[in-house]
């Protein structure tokens, strides 16, 4: 591994850390990236759960309040026909 760095000051830092740990500065290095990724995983991981929950939730609902209404269907059926009719207009 070749470690280089643009600044003198954070290169003595990151040793210092690797010293004080009683680790080599790849190994310090390495582990400070892989403990980055890993919280990187975590907070996606957390966040999928809590989609996945409100998912659950949505899903568990009464029908009747996640289903649109007989008269919400015909309304979204009209307005698609009307785009339609639009699309159709600028096509000519």
């Amino acid at each position: 591994m070749n470690l280089r760095f643009r600044d003198p000051r954070q290169r003595a830092a990151i040793e210092a850390a690797a010293r004080q740990a009683g680790v080599s500065l790849q190994e310090y290095i390495l582990s400070a990236a892989y403990a980055r990724a890993t919280a990187v995983e975590d907070r996606f991981l957390a966040g999928f759960k809590e989609s996945m929950a409100r998912s659950g939730a949505a899903f568990a609902a009464e029908p009747g309040t996640a289903d649109p209404s007989a008269e919400q269907r015909a309304a979204e059926a009209d307005a698609l026909r009307e785009l339609e009719r639009r699309e159709q207009g600028h096509a000519a």
